[in-house]
């Protein structure tokens, strides 16, 4: 069974290697225009990323997390944005696999699976993101559906995508807030109205939009689980694949920084020698590579959790604190050795340099994965 496991992995990797062949020309030129790329987009869903974690009953790729870990790894390391797409789709996909009734998965995954419906999960308002607990947007049970108006930020795949995963407040009385939180399949109809695209400083070519709900309804079946009161956890329980694939992502930006400030270090000379034979250059390229290994045996630990079934938030937000920020201590070190041409449009470096910091805030920011760590930590190991 493992070498099976072994030669499906390979083979899904070696597809990815030929897609991303295929693709890198066109990266440079999409990233600069801020243009949704239509066309890759389509090769994924040939390729059946947006089933990748889906079980294959209901028509996905049913990949372990630890081969889709790679996979997102592979692709960050070409077009971090590209990720974006099926990540966020993949975090809706998740929420009703592990947390919706039977009807729910039969009727949703086989849509999400093959593409033809994608999405993402829709949390953040304009005054919460970290504190989830503070979301305004409120649902009324009126009948057989829900009435919900509020608003949603920051949402990725929202105005290509047509369904997300939305946490609203079902009871605003409720104390702990939480208890008063549901989570909704809801698909874009009437009273869902798109806002403005969010201009951004790296992170371009995916759409990153703001949407509004007035008077939108949704019928009761809509709702995960059909229980009100647990879309907090359905949601928290959903990220922690969210946090897994940013860790990837941080992966792939800082062995692309990594990958680049190798090349070059050979090819430019100054002092009559190739910059890699100067010391201080070594030492960048040293600390450089140890953040990349580090942060890939990080990831896969928090993957084989998850693969297992285990909580693994602690592994999750270790992984994805380390790696996001290796990714932000690469690019800039890589800029440093690029010296002007980093700074330059022409070369990839700035590019790294501009995505970073979004995998430092996205998906919990990494100040609330050193609190998630420690409070494990203390809970795990009590006087």
């Amino acid at each position: 069974m493992a070498t099976e496991a072994n030669e499906t992995e390979q083979l899904m990797l070696d597809a990815v290697d030929k897609f991303l062949v295929k693709i890198k020309p066109q990266v440079h030129q999409l990233e600069a225009d801020d243009e949704y790329p239509e066309d890759i987009v389509e090769q994924m869903k040939e390729m059946g990323l947006f089933g990748a974690v889906i079980d294959p009953q209901y028509g996905g790729l049913g990949l372990p997390v630890s081969t889709y870990a790679k996979i997102v790894e592979k692709i960050a390391c070409v077009w971090m944005s590209l990720t974006g797409v099926f990540n966020s789709h993949l975090i809706m996909a998740m929420s009703v696999q592990r947390f919706g009734t039977e009807e729910q998965k039969n009727k949703w995954l086989p849509l999400f699976a093959s593409g033809e419906i994608r999405g993402a999960l829709a949390l953040t308002e304009a005054n919460c993101g970290t504190d989830l607990q503070a979301v305004k947007t409120a649902a009324t049970l009126d009948g057989d559906s829900y009435i919900i108006n509020g608003s949603k930020t920051w949402i990725t795949n929202s105005l290509h995508g047509s369904c997300f995963a939305l946490l609203v407040k079902t009871d605003p009385s409720t104390t702990p807030a939480h208890k008063g939180m549901s989570l909704f399949i809801a698909p874009k109809g009437k009273g869902f109205v798109m806002g403005n695209k969010l201009k951004k400083l790296g992170y371009k070519g995916i759409d990153t939009a703001e949407f509004f709900l007035e008077n939108y309804r949704l019928p009761k079946e809509n709702l995960i689980g059909l229980e009100e009161g647990h879309g907090l956890q359905h949601a928290l329980g959903a990220l922690a694949l969210g946090r897994i694939n940013v860790a990837a992502r941080g992966i792939g930006v800082a062995s692309a920084a990594l990958n680049d400030s190798i090349a070059y270090s050979q090819e430019r000379k100054t002092f009559g020698k190739p910059i890699c034979q100067h010391q201080s250059i070594q030492i960048y390229l040293a600390d450089m590579a140890t953040r990349v290994e580090a942060a890939r045996l990080l990831v896969q630990s928090a993957a084989t959790a998850f693969d297992r079934g285990e909580r693994c938030d602690m592994e999750a937000g270790m992984a994805k604190l380390f790696a996001t920020e290796a990714a932000m201590s690469n690019s800039a070190e890589a800029l440093r050795i690029h010296g002007a041409y980093g700074y330059s449009t022409e070369f990839n470096v700035e590019r790294y340099y501009r995505d970073a910091p979004l995998l430092a805030i996205g998906e919990g920011t990494n100040e609330l994965q050193r609190i998630i760590i420690a409070k494990q930590l203390i809970e795990q190991n009590p006087l």
